[in-house]
């Protein structure tokens, strides 16, 4: 992942992302120095953890190319530029639209500028909310709110532990779930979209995991007449994100 010079989505030193973690700020990740044993990178570690914040190990070069002052002193924290919302919030902007639930859910998509691409689309596509995963997955970076031209200071996120435990829930409320997959029997032109529905977007390289495959309702394929048989992942979600707004008319 390649990060810019004008990030506003780092925290680096030990005492502002200690102070980060007092503050309860919306934190995506945190990266610490592999092979440190200072006593105060092993308690930010610990409250981290301790309130569900993925942690992990770097080598100092990665450190040393992420920071921006150039005085990390170990730990760089990867904050999200705005709050993550539960997926009850997504189902509330449905109802409150008087619409039937539309949510994507994108099963481990690592690209930045793709999740960004993604949350620019469902924008313009009428979605209600998008769910990621906590770990293996892209957050609201500052990256992912450039490529996403703005669209995610509009669009509801909700990050959560478990996708598949998240599509239970969804189908508790209602929702069918579409997973897009090559070579799948349903064909998208062929499959009624038009209730309330999740879709499940692949990641760039693997598509979707086992498990999440299993918890789909459905599987639906995107018609290639091409040498390809798949598409961007970005470009897959906007083909699939506008044929249910077609059919909702």
């Amino acid at each position: 992942m390649a990060f810019e010079n004008d990030r506003d989505d780092l925290i680096e030193g030990r005492n502002a992302v200690t102070e980060a973690l007092r503050a309860g700020r919306s934190i995506d990740k945190i990266y610490i120095a592999r092979g440190e044993v200072d006593k105060t990178l092993g308690h930010i570690a610990s409250k981290a953890r301790d309130m569900g914040i993925v942690v992990t190990e770097a080598d100092r070069r990665k450190l040393d190319a992420m920071s921006v002052t150039h005085a990390h002193q170990g730990v760089i924290a990867l904050c999200a530029v705005r709050e993550y919302v539960e997926i009850e919030d997504i189902l509330a902007i449905a109802e409150d639209r008087g619409e039937p639930p539309f949510v994507i859910v994108c099963d481990e998509i690592s690209d930045p500028h793709n999740l960004g691409a993604i949350i620019r689309t469902a924008e313009c596509a009428g979605v209600h909310g998008i769910i990621i995963p906590k770990r293996r997955s892209a957050g609201l970076t500052s990256i992912v709110g450039k490529t996403s031209a703005g669209a995610a200071e509009y669009m509801a996120v909700a990050r959560v532990p478990n996708l598949t435990a998240a599509l239970k829930e969804l189908k508790a409320r209602g929702l069918w779930i579409f997973g897009s997959a090559a070579g799948a029997q349903g064909g998208l032109w062929q499959t009624d979209l038009r209730g309330p529905v999740c879709l499940v977007i692949g990641s760039e390289g693997e598509g979707m995991s086992r498990l999440v495959t299993e918890s789909c309702d459905f599987l639906v394929s995107i018609p290639m007449r091409g040498k390809l048989n798949s598409l961007n992942a970005s470009a897959a979600a906007a083909v699939l994100m506008y044929e249910v707004l077609r059919q909702r008319g």
